[in-house]
């Protein structure tokens, strides 16, 4: 089965990261959004899947993909 993909995001006063469709977040919450960032993007590098990052407000800042891309699409 498919790893899910990693989401950053903020929540209750700290920056957080959980793996898409679950509620759960993993590992310590962060004080800092780069550094919420560098733990997620670790995680999405060991399981070559996209990390989401949000901003504070919940929209989508970025997403960078670490794995499975396809390489013959124009483009």
């Amino acid at each position: 089965m498919a790893q899910s993909d990693i989401e950053t995001y903020y929540e209750d006063g700290a920056w957080k990261n959980k793996r898409e469709g679950t509620s759960r977040a993993f590992g310590a919450g962060y004080a800092t959004k780069d550094e919420a960032v560098a733990a997620g993007r670790e995680a999405a590098q060991a399981d070559k899947v996209e990390q989401v990052i949000r901003n504070q407000d919940g929209q989508i800042g970025s997403k960078n993909s670490y794995g499975n891309d396809p390489r013959n699409v124009p483009g």
